[in-house]
């Protein structure tokens, strides 16, 4: 895969690598420490985001993601890189300037411990969806969306989201801003060099894809 997404990397503007994709630094220390997040401090913090990602964390909006279920080391980062810069929303970055480190990890591991979201099925055809996710792209050099978020959607390591069940117009709208590079907080640019690649139709039919796997 590293191959595949470092090929791909060469056929793309400097452009995609101007800036820095995250400044956290995944060590075994700071491992540990999201890991230890206290979830029911978090619960309490959490209060002040149900407006916008429900009560327990699943979004009835398209326009904020469900967090529910999310991989705790994921949403650590995502405030650490609103906080830094590294990720731009102007509500967003406001709120996680104003939370600890510790609220961080404890606001990660609540949600992380929440059942995650499911959407009622939507009747599509999405083939080529299907296609990218199974196999990727030869011609474009693009590994299957399964090596990174697995077959299930779940996702995986430190830095890959699970997206099952996550809402499709979330999904397409972060996919257009890694492609149009609105959002650089990705790390090596690997979003934002498969995003590029990508038609509107396919994009649009990903974010049902995943929005139809129950995780």
């Amino acid at each position: 895969m590293k191959k595949l997404i470092l090929s791909a990397a060469l056929l793309l503007p400097s452009a995609a690598f101007a800036q820095p994709s995250s400044q956290v630094a995944w060590t075994a220390e700071q491992l540990n420490f999201v890991k230890a997040g206290n979830p029911q401090k978090g619960e309490e913090l959490a209060k002040a985001c149900s407006a916008c990602h429900g009560e327990k964390g699943i979004s009835i909006s398209a326009a904020f993601p469900s967090l529910a279920g999310q991989l705790p080391t994921y949403l650590y980062k995502q405030l650490q890189d609103y906080a830094d810069g590294s990720r731009d929303n102007t509500m967003m970055s406001g709120l996680a300037k104003t939370l600890s480190k510790q609220d961080a990890a404890d606001l990660a591991a609540w949600f992380g411990s929440q059942p995650p979201a499911f959407q009622s099925k939507t009747v599509m055809v999405y083939e080529k969806a299907e296609a990218l996710v199974k196999n990727g792209s030869r011609e474009r050099v693009l590994p299957p969306c399964e090596v990174c978020h697995g077959g299930d959607g779940k996702g995986q390591a430190v830095d890959i989201p699970a997206i099952s069940g996550q809402n499709a117009d979330y999904i397409s709208a972060t996919l257009h801003a890694f492609k149009e590079g609105s959002r650089h907080n990705d790390i090596y640019s690997r979003m934002r060099i498969i995003a590029q690649t990508l038609t509107d139709e396919e994009i649009s039919e990903l974010g049902y894809y995943y929005q139809n796997i129950k995780n």
